[in-house]
């Protein structure tokens, strides 16, 4: 399977996941709660961030004290953007993760009726709601340091001329892409038993399509609101994704349903339930 059709076949991912939220509006209601909150909170904080950025900024260059008055003004309104920039980035790379810890119970139960609409869903594995949290915020906090080992590096290529406004960005954004599919198929993947290392090797192996899906939900979180919006389509998409390309551990029952697989089969591109490849540029985790 080509890349570039494994990239569309993720963007796809997403959409039939905004398929599904709409023909059950009651459920995209149910999936706004949590992100609605967590989005009030990240809106007070990127205000306080915004008004405090320019003292920040004048914090962090005491070198440009002895510029003059327009250079230094200039670099420190520059400086100020970056840490605002960084601020809302972090914000849109960590509101899947804190609204899936804060809002559990609800996309948990979204996700299993996704997956109820396509068949069969894989209940060997599951956990009391006591254990799972504390484990997803172990999760959390394991793959966010992941994705600082990428971001803080870029952090500061963004400084460098030319290359900082043109190839960061895309790096940014497929970095980031990444990690938020990480974040929004950890409810289907441990549902099917996947722990945290073999859920990065089973992205890994389908990488193109983790970040055609990531990606978008990614510049759809920069939209105002966008977050809220598409969180519950993004839990969705990645539940189908889980189910129909990597890890299709439960063929769908009768022919037709959406993603149907015939049992014993894997559809092309997916890992087999139980193999998990190794090797591969992004770590493996725990």
């Amino acid at each position: 399977m080509g890349v570039i059709r494994s990239f569309k076949d993720g963007i796809g991912f997403f959409l039939q996941g905004l398929r599904w939220v709409a023909r059950h509006p009651r459920w995209w209601l149910f999936g706004l709660v949590p992100a609605l909150i967590v989005f009030v909170l990240y809106a007070v904080g990127l205000y306080f961030l915004g008004v405090n950025a320019g003292g920040m900024a004048e914090w962090a260059t005491p070198f440009a004290d002895g510029w003059t008055e327009a250079a230094r003004s200039a670099f420190r309104f520059l400086v100020g953007v970056v840490f605002l920039g960084a601020g809302l980035v972090l914000a849109v790379v960590t509101f899947a993760a804190v609204t899936l810890v804060l809002g559990e119970p609800f996309y948990e139960k979204l996700s299993e009726k996704v997956e109820e609409s396509y068949g069969e869903v894989p209940r060997d594995h599951e956990v009391p709601l006591w254990r799972s949290i504390p484990r997803s915020i172990k999760d959390s906090l394991v793959t966010l340091g992941y994705l600082l080992l990428f971001t803080i590096p870029l952090f500061f290529l963004g400084f460098v001329p030319v290359i900082g406004q043109t190839v960061v960005p895309v790096l940014g954004a497929m970095v980031s892409g990444f990690f938020l599919t990480v974040e929004l198929t950890a409810l289907a993947m441990e549902r099917r038993g996947l722990a945290r290392k073999n859920r990065f090797a089973v992205l890994r192996a389908n990488r193109a399509s983790a970040l055609g899906f990531g990606v978008l939900v990614f510049l759809l979180f920069l939209i105002p609101l966008g977050a809220v919006i598409a969180m519950p389509a993004a839990v969705a998409g990645a539940a189908i994704m889980v189910r129909t390309r990597l890890a299709p551990a439960v063929a769908p029952s009768g022919a037709g349903q959406p993603g149907h697989l015939p049992p014993g089969t894997v559809r092309p591109g997916a890992v087999p339930p139980g193999q998990f490849p190794s090797g591969g540029a992004f770590p493996q985790g725990r």
